[in-house]
Formats: C-alpha cells, structure tokens, sequence
C-alpha cells in the first residue's frame, strides 16, 4: 500500500488510491472512484463511486463529494463545503441515472461552506469565496462570492487579486506572472 489511510477509514473495493495519497479519521472511500497521487482526503469526508480526485487534490474535513464530480489537478475544497449531483432530488424518486457532471479544473480553489450546484464547471485557477452558492459555471481565474455566487474580480493562480490596467495587463503581486484580461477571460502569458 503507497498510500495512509488512518485505522477508521473504511476503503470499498474496487478503487484506485494514488502514491502519498493520505486519507484521515472516520472517511470513506467508496468502489469505482479514482483518487490521484498526493491527496489529503481530511476527516470525515465521502468519496462517492465514480469521483475522480486529480494529483494534489485537498479535501478538507466534513465534505461529501458525490458521484459526478471530477476534480482536476491541484484542487483545493475547503472545509464543509458541498456539492450536489440532482437538480430536483426527492427521496422517494431514485434519479441516479439523472446526476450531472461537476468540472472543478486545475488548481480551482472553493471556500469553506461554499455551496456547488451539479453541472458547471469551475474554471482552471477560480477562486469560490466562502459561503457561496455557485449556480453557473465560473470563468478560469474568476474570484466569485455570495448567494447566489456574483464574480467579484480576478485572482493569480497563486490566489492573489489582479489590478488591470488600461491595456489589460496584470501581474501577480507575488510571483511577477503576468495576466492579460480581453473579451471577459483571464489568460496567464508566457515570459
């Protein structure tokens, strides 16, 4: 095993658990999802059959991450926060052949307690602002906050806020990459 699962985790077979991959107290990993190398699954997190976590996925505590979602690489879900996979869920209707995909791509960033509606994608690099309720797809690069989610601006993909200029050009406070903002999307250049 390459991987540590701490002594109350409970793992159903089949599933593929990457290298350095750590999975804390009292989660469960559930058959049939594909978890990559170097997770940190926190505790008391649910891992639904078919989810596929990229490399460098962290899982905060207390997230349930449903059947339908796909998270790419270097994916950050903040502690409590929530995905659905049904539009119109009712307990006594089974709607499994129903759930809809959820795309978090590389290096997205949802906040705690934030709340994710099935079938959008959350752009490469977004940040989700704690406590939102996301209920559109949000742009790469995007910062969203609120209920309902209302995009606020426009981060690094090291998470700081981008100041535009009149060409359009930003640079990341921290690390001197350089932004360009044309037809409402970010795009990072190559220096």
């Amino acid at each position: 095993m390459s991987y540590f699962a701490h002594e109350t985790v409970v793992i159903d077979q089949p599933c593929t658990i990457g290298d350095g991959t750590k999975i804390w107290h009292f989660s469960h990993i559930m058959p049939h999802c594909v978890i990559g190398d170097n997770c940190n699954i926190g505790q008391n997190v649910v891992v639904s059959p078919d989810v596929v976590l990229g490399r460098n996925v962290k899982v905060q505590n207390n997230v349930s991450i449903y059947s339908g979602v796909i998270c790419e690489d270097d994916v950050f879900l903040g502690p409590s926060m929530v995905f659905t996979n049904v539009m119109n869920p009712r307990s006594a209707v089974n709607r499994h052949a129903e759930f809809k995909k959820t795309f978090v791509r590389q290096g997205a960033s949802i906040g705690a307690n934030a709340t994710i509606v099935c079938g959008i994608s959350i752009g490469e690099y977004a940040m989700i602002g704690a406590g939102a309720v996301v209920t559109k797809d949000v742009k790469s690069y995007a910062l969203v906050v609120g209920n309902p989610a209302r995009q606020m601006g426009w981060v690094s993909a090291y998470g700081m806020k981008l100041h535009f200029d009149e060409q359009g050009l930003a640079t990341c406070s921290e690390t001197g990459e350089v932004y360009q903002l044309q037809d409402h999307s970010v795009t990072k250049l190559i220096t």
